[in-house]
């Protein structure tokens, strides 16, 4: 059995994914130091006295999706034996050097138990890619198809979809404001500007709602050929999906629409109304009201009053695994927009070079 063709965007997904595990699993990257140990003792170490089912699970699904982009992206002229192999190697050396890097933090533990769970996780990934990686990332599987139809090509197009991947992944993060990203108080340890009072509370976050919803719609947009607001709404509809899952873990009593305040009802109505209107626009504005909005929800964001009544779900202070994807969805949305806005600057300036090229044959046609 042989795959037929490999893609360039598995690879630099397996890529970014490999730099997502490493910060989940060397957050918060401070206090480094050597342990005065042998660094690979924890290889032999005999069965931890303290099993947590949830944590082995977790290191597994989390080396997943890296072993299947991982086959996915190898040469179509090998096998698939082959393909699985390496993948599942890179996903174990990927771990070593990671568990073996955590006997510098004093914060963190090396486990070969979990280093197992995530060579696991590589090898079922790895099947999977390849049964299904082709079908997927092939020059005739469903995403080439769906990408030729809707986004633009080469590696802008690429970059633009590891972005609204990334802001979905920053919607996991815990904090009850819908869409929101940009927040840099937590990471800066800077205290809110403002104090908390239910109708400021509520006003900024039917603002912070309603520009982020303009600033994510538009930004998508810019990146898909065509006018058909579908898969704009698919995305939003995802990003419910994800706050809903992360304020149903990460928050007492568990309610998944905890970020369902007056403030984000609000701010959806408004915001959709704006977003409907604001599609109907040239694709020029809509790429300056893409950056405008990020602008203004970033700064909304850092300005927002801190919310005293949320209740955390202690029991989640068990899982190291589930406090390393708190750490890393909390940069992901910390950093979002800024990247977003470069990557929209980027765009706007290849275009420009486009256009002006277009002009320069036209008048040499004349």
């Amino acid at each position: 059995m042989t795959r037929t063709a490999p893609a360039s965007l598995p690879r630099t997904l397996a890529l970014a994914y490999a730099l997502l595990i490493a910060y989940a699993c060397l957050h918060p990257l401070t206090g480094w130091q050597a342990s005065g140990l042998p660094l690979f003792d924890y290889l032999i170490a005999p069965w931890p006295k303290y099993f947590i089912l949830e944590d082995f699970v977790f290191n597994i699904l989390g080396y997943l999706p890296f072993g299947f982009l991982a086959a996915a992206a190898m040469p179509a002229t090998w096998p698939a034996w082959r393909g699985i192999a390496l993948a599942t190697l890179l996903a174990g050396l990927l771990s070593l050097g990671l568990e073996t890097a955590q006997n510098l933090l004093p914060s963190r533990i090396a486990s070969n138990l979990d280093l197992g769970g995530n060579i696991l996780g590589g090898l079922l990934g790895a099947l999977l890619g390849v049964r299904w990686g082709q079908a997927w990332f092939g020059a005739r599987g469903f995403f080439h198809r769906w990408r030729a139809e809707w986004v633009i090509g080469g590696r802008t197009g690429e970059a633009g979809l590891i972005l609204l991947g990334l802001w979905l992944l920053g919607q996991l993060s815990a904090t009850d404001l819908l869409f929101s990203s940009g927040d840099l108080r937590s990471l800066l340890g800077i205290a809110a500007p403002l104090a908390f009072q239910p109708e400021r509370f509520i006003a900024f976050d039917a603002a912070l709602t309603a520009a982020s919803i303009l600033a994510v719609g538009l930004f998508a947009r810019c990146m898909m050929r065509g006018r058909n607001p579908l898969p704009i709404v698919l995305l939003l509809a995802l990003g419910i999906g994800a706050k809903s899952l992360a304020t149903a873990t990460f928050f007492e009593p568990g309610t998944p629409l905890a970020w369902l305040t007056p403030g984000a009802e609000r701010g959806l109505v408004i915001g959709g109304a704006l977003l409907t209107l604001t599609l109907l626009l040239p694709r020029l504005l809509q790429h300056a009201l893409a950056g405008t909005a990020l602008l203004v929800a970033t700064a909304l964001v850092n300005l927002m009053p801190e919310n005293p009544y949320l209740a955390y779900n202690q029991r989640l202070a068990q899982y190291s695994n589930i406090l390393n994807f708190h750490g890393l969805t909390e940069l992901v949305d910390s950093l979002w927009p800024f990247v977003a806005l470069a990557y929209l600057s980027a765009l706007g300036l290849w275009r420009g070079e486009h256009l002006t090229a277009r002009a320069g044959q036209a008048r040499r046609g004349l």
